[in-house]
């Protein structure tokens, strides 16, 4: 069997696999949720309401419902973009317009964006509309939202375009090593990026207003100290004005770091709370979770760039995804299209080891909250978080293992000690 032929059995073979392992895996997700839907978990009883538990199951069997339809219909899509023929089809149809070169390319990857977007765009508003509607989490309006969607674009266009460029000259200019400088320049982004997010793009989206709270920045200020952890500011976002969910989190790099808190999680939680989530998010950091994630990220990355490197220069690796390489101009933009597109089916399966490692690490950072703070206060947040956020305390285990990047609640309190 030629190559081209092998990839198109492999590729179908994966998704066909792929879809159906996320089928079986969200059907019992919904089961196992809809079967303990009517009795608190004994660990929780006292502390959960019966009407809170509902609400939870509720909220989670609606998403998984949703998500199958959106699993199904994107597997549906990926096959009509490839075997079917959709990105070889859009690209004759620019070439035939534009004729080849840089234009054409950037084109190609722009199109096939937009197009993707508006395919994905009946998903995002019912879940958005529909389904956090339903169960009093949207703050959304319809005036915010295409604000949003507008702003979102625009920064795409602005800053997805330039680097496009950057990497599809390389691929045709810099010789056999392009890869390599490929490489360097998008790690060179992602690191630009996280120090450029908080300053220039996220408040595009949001407020952001320093910590007002003298009693409670002074407790974070102590933490942070006790901890040898220095950030450029405290700040309070007004998440409440899209969603009803609660977060803090850092953002940022080196002496760009920021303390971030929702504004929805200040008002349900008390200073001793506080102090315990952000001493969780302060462990990633002394666990160097957050550098052992770029690290990662580098290496996954240079191992992708070097195997897309080889296969772009293969006639086999475009036709055994159903395009006609272009005869008489580059086929950059195709093969970082159509790269995109596979590698997720091949690597599909390694999601469990990449959830487990995740939970690993949340364990670790919840153990130095402890040991910083209040192992009790932090069980109490994490309980009304999983209570606000509606988060199921019943999912079923193989999904857990599977997708959970964070532990289930049972887990987690009992890790610490603290009273369900």
């Amino acid at each position: 069997m030629d190559p081209s032929s092998s990839l198109t059995l492999a590729f179908a073979a994966f998704l066909l696999a792929g879809l159906a392992v996320k089928f079986w895996l969200s059907t019992r997700q919904v089961r196992h949720v809809a079967r303990h839907r009517d009795a608190v978990p004994a660990a929780f009883t006292g502390t959960v309401s019966l009407a809170s538990h509902r609400k939870a199951a509720d909220y989670t069997v609606a998403k998984s419902r949703v998500g199958l339809l959106e699993t199904a219909f994107g597997a549906t899509v990926l096959l009509a973009w490839t075997l079917l023929g959709g990105v070889d089809a859009l690209n004759r149809a620019l070439v035939s317009w534009l004729g080849t070169g840089m234009t054409q390319q950037l084109a190609l990857l722009a199109c096939f964006a937009v197009i993707s977007g508006l395919l994905d765009l009946p998903f995002t508003l019912y879940q958005t509309f529909v389904v956090e509607e339903r169960f009093g989490f949207n703050k959304m309006t319809w005036k915010l939202w295409l604000a949003d969607a507008v702003k979102g674009t625009a920064i795409g266009a602005l800053v997805g375009l330039p680097i496009a460029a950057l990497i599809l000259w390389l691929m045709g200019a810099a010789g056999d090593l392009w890869w390599l400088w490929a490489w360097a320049v998008w790690m060179g982004f992602n690191l630009l990026l996280l120090v450029i997010y908080p300053t220039f793009i996220a408040p595009l989206f949001n407020k952001f207003q320093p910590l007002e709270d003298e009693t409670l920045k002074a407790r974070v200020t102590a933490l942070m100290q006790r901890c040898g952890f220095a950030a450029k500011g405290l700040f309070v976002m007004d998440g409440s004005k899209r969603s009803a969910h609660a977060n803090a989190y850092f953002t940022g790099f080196g002496a760009a770091k920021r303390v971030v808190f929702y504004d929805t999680l200040l008002n349900k939680l008390s200073p001793g709370e506080v102090d315990a989530v952000l001493a969780h998010e302060l462990g990633h950091f002394k666990h160097k979770h957050i550098v052992k994630r770029i690290v990662a990220m580098f290496a996954l990355s240079l191992a992708g760039f070097a195997l897309l490197g080889w296969l772009a220069s293969r006639a086999w690796f475009y036709t055994g995804l159903g395009v006609r390489p272009n005869l008489d101009g580059p086929n950059d933009a195709l093969a970082l299209l159509l790269f995109m597109l596979a590698v997720p089916v091949f690597t599909y399966f390694i999601s469990p080891v990449m959830a487990r490692l995740s939970r690993k690490h949340e364990f670790e950072a919840d153990a130095f909250a402890a040991q910083q703070t209040s192992g009790s206060d932090l069980g109490t947040a994490l309980l009304k978080l999983y209570e606000d956020n509606a988060s199921t305390l019943t999912p079923d285990p193989v999904f857990v293992q599977f997708y959970y990047s964070h532990p289930p609640a049972s887990e987690r309190l009992a890790r610490l000690g603290a009273p369900a």
